[in-house]
């Protein structure tokens, strides 16, 4: 069964399972923990209402730390894997992840928000979003495919196969900020079959003034207004 306490002993594999280090994993915890207490308090039942019993009464909870609870979230939302793997992992039944996670996810996202790392979703309102984070740095666009499951319609299927990735998949578009690696903009999902450049036409995505945006292949004719645009060359070096 996984537990905080001993996987943080060991780095690299805890920031394969979350995509944090120990470090960020422990900053992030106290804003964790608020969330948790303001959506369930120690006092009130899941359903709002008065415990009868004292705090600490009743059956102990299977995931009875908020580092264990974080370490779920954590590491569902790094690799999104089938409920069943992830009871195998931390020794719970299918329906309790499924309980568990839809009491985590939501603490997860306020907590995140608390601290003003949520990236923005509105593409118009991204430029303000940025501006308010300070120092203006190189931004860095990209496309993000995540597997799904196989859709049971044909025309469902073809339109979420990427031919890229070989599988089916949705999509996001995402926008990093070069030098602090914050993920600042975060797109509505498609489905995997649609080009990344359709994508960001779709969202009309606003730049703060001057940006210098670097962009793959995939965004070729991208040209938003009053930003200057970076695309790496394809090499015509044969090899031997």
């Amino acid at each position: 069964m996984l537990k905080y306490e001993e996987v943080k002993k060991a780095k690299r594999r805890f920031l394969a399972l979350t995509g944090l280090t120990v470090k960020e994993f422990e900053a992030i915890l106290p804003a964790f923990a608020r969330a948790y207490e303001r959506a369930y308090p120690t006092n009130k039942t899941v359903e709002g209402k008065e415990c009868k019993r004292k705090a600490g009464g009743g059956a102990e909870s299977e995931l009875n730390s908020y580092e264990d609870k974080l370490l779920l979230a954590l590491v569902y939302q790094k690799s999104y894997p089938i409920q069943e793997l992830i009871g195998v992992v931390f020794g719970l039944s299918q329906s309790r992840v499924n309980y568990w996670l839809h009491k985590l996810l939501p603490v997860l996202r306020d907590a995140l928000d608390d601290l003003g790392l949520l990236p923005e979703r509105d593409g118009s309102k991204f430029a303000s979003h940025e501006r308010g984070k300070g120092k203006k740095a190189p931004l860095i666009i990209d496309g993000v495919d995540r597997r799904r499951q196989r859709p049971k319609k044909a025309e469902k299927q073809k339109l979420h196969y990427s031919g890229r990735k070989k599988t089916h998949t949705d999509k996001n578009v995402v926008i990093v900020n070069a030098k602090t690696k914050r993920i600042g903009y975060l797109s509505t999902t498609y489905a995997g079959k649609v080009n990344d450049k359709k994508i960001a036409d779709e969202e009309s995505i606003s730049y703060p003034r001057q940006t210098t945006l670097y962009k793959d292949t995939g965004f070729q004719g991208y040209e938003p207004p009053k930003v200057k645009t970076q695309q790496p060359k394809k090499s015509h070096v044969k090899g031997n």
